[in-house]
């Protein structure tokens, strides 16, 4: 599972992964370029962090 999130909706993305998926999730900056081609999942905010439980190729370094 994968949750693109802007700064309003980070706790919403955060609460909806640990309901669904019933464990901790990582949550890190969203790398410029995917900035670009992704909205937030929640609104059509860009998004700030991608919500997942596994290291992403779609955050900074």
């Amino acid at each position: 599972m994968k949750i693109y999130s802007c700064e309003t909706h980070i706790n919403r993305a955060l609460d909806e992964f640990v309901a669904k998926e019933e464990t901790f999730p990582n949550m890190e900056p969203v790398k410029n370029d995917i900035k670009l081609s992704t909205t937030c999942e929640y609104c059509e905010q860009v998004p700030m962090y991608v919500v997942t439980n596994v290291q992403s190729d779609t955050t900074s370094s």
